[in-house]
């Protein structure tokens, strides 16, 4: 099958060598313009090595690279892990349209954000969607549907890595296939399930302490690795991760450290203690103890 790959980064990368090993043909990549400072994307530095062509448009929107798009004569669009707009004279150029990787159960978690605020909300399961692209934001029909356990300990990055993006990368090769067996699902999303959340930014990580422990913990799990969930110490923001929830109620109030081990430290909850082995303040990542060391932080301190 002739197939456009719009995308970016490893998931882009992988997506392209599954598709080439499969024996696709793939007469072109699409991924937006290098960074700054040279730095070359994965899926470009793979398709480059594979002698297939490379496009960087800045926009979709432009005329000259839809009528490019359409001149490919592709059978099918796909698009893996893609943050630019992908207007429908793209999308819907390829023979049998466009199909695209979401990062949860549609309709549910709609939007950039959706392992984040899956995590948020302590679900206990998600999964990924394949739906075919159209004029909406994640509204398409559904091609391909898998469910994936979230364990209770998992972050945003643990889950994305170790799950969802081995197993979303073996399933664009699936959707391929259904695509080629002809007749392939397009299973209309439930409006009334929907649900969009906003990207996952700075104003969302914030902890109070106050909150009961579980509510806490998601929070710190759902903004690992980025941005971060972040409290203060002597009016300085500290980020904080890599932590784990014990139900064993710690001494004083919540927020309040209780104690400080070789590479971490304990914090108060309301309903637990919660152990944290990485932090960071205004350099890197480091172990939550040795931070404590920097900023002179002693069992019995609050943060916030």
């Amino acid at each position: 099958m002739r197939i456009i790959l719009i995308g970016q980064a490893a998931f882009g990368e992988k997506t392209l060598e599954k598709l080439v090993s499969k024996g696709e043909e793939i007469p072109a990549v699409y991924c937006p313009p290098d960074a700054a400072g040279g730095k070359i994307d994965p899926i470009k530095q793979k398709a480059l090595a594979l002698g297939i062509p490379v496009n960087q448009p800045k926009t979709f929107k432009d005329p000259q690279v839809q009528e490019q798009v359409r001149a490919l004569n592709a059978d099918l669009g796909i698009l893996a892990f893609v943050s630019q707009i992908i207007p429908p004279p793209v999308f819907s150029a390829p023979r049998f349209g466009s199909i695209c990787y979401h990062p949860s159960l549609l309709p549910r978690h709609r939007g950039r954000s959706a392992i984040n605020w899956t995590l948020l909300n302590g679900e206990t399961e998600t999964g990924f969607t394949i739906f075919w692209l159209d004029q909406g934001i994640d509204t398409g029909a559904i091609l391909l549907q898998k469910n994936i356990s979230v364990d209770p300990d998992e972050t945003t990055g643990g889950l994305y890595f170790n799950k969802l993006f081995p197993l979303g990368v073996d399933a664009m090769a699936e959707a391929v296939d259904l695509v080629k067996g002809g007749n392939p699902p397009r299973i209309v999303q439930d409006e009334s399930q929907a649900t969009y959340e906003p990207i996952f930014g700075d104003e969302h990580c914030a902890i109070d302490w106050s909150k009961p422990a579980g509510e806490v913990y998601n929070l710190i799990r759902a903004s690992d690795p980025q941005p971060g969930a972040h409290t203060t110490f002597n009016g300085n923001m500290v980020r904080l991760f890599d932590a784990r929830l014990t139900s064993s109620q710690g001494s004083g109030a919540p927020g309040t450290v209780t104690g400080i081990g070789t590479d971490d430290i304990t914090i108060a909850l309301d309903g637990g203690s919660l152990t944290v082995k990485k932090a960071r303040g205004d350099g890197g990542k480091i172990s939550a103890a040795e931070f404590a060391k920097q900023v002179d932080l002693k069992p019995g301190d609050r943060l916030g």
